[in-house]
């Protein structure tokens, strides 16, 4: 695996709508990553609201978004990300499986 992210971790701006829809509904946005990877997207949103969970739940969907699209890491670097910026992590793999908006459709991004 030699890929990254087609959006860096600090790219939460590249797309507005998925960047305002995580701020104010994470749940919402993580639950549609996890249904993008093949997982409940019920249980993945509502595993935001409980402590340990909250971070356990999110890096595997990461984890499955690497697995699929090839992107270097690993699963301990999954759980740092989601530990030390939830919101950034989130928006980074919705925009990387265009889980809300289309994904690319609505990037505002200069190329």
């Amino acid at each position: 695996m030699s890929n990254q992210f087609s959006h860096s971790l600090f790219g939460c701006f590249d797309n507005f709508g998925v960047c305002i829809w995580t701020y104010i509904a994470p749940c919402y946005t993580a639950g549609k990553n996890a249904e993008a990877v093949g997982e409940n997207c019920l249980l993945c949103g509502l595993a935001l609201l409980v402590p340990i969970a909250n971070i356990f739940f999110p890096a595997q969907i990461r984890q499955k978004i690497r697995e699929q699209k090839g992107i270097d890491g690993s699963f301990l670097s999954d759980i740092l990300t989601h530990l030390c910026c939830p919101c950034c992590a989130i928006i980074q793999e919705a925009q990387e499986v265009g889980s809300i908006g289309g994904g690319q459709a609505q990037s505002i991004a200069r190329e």
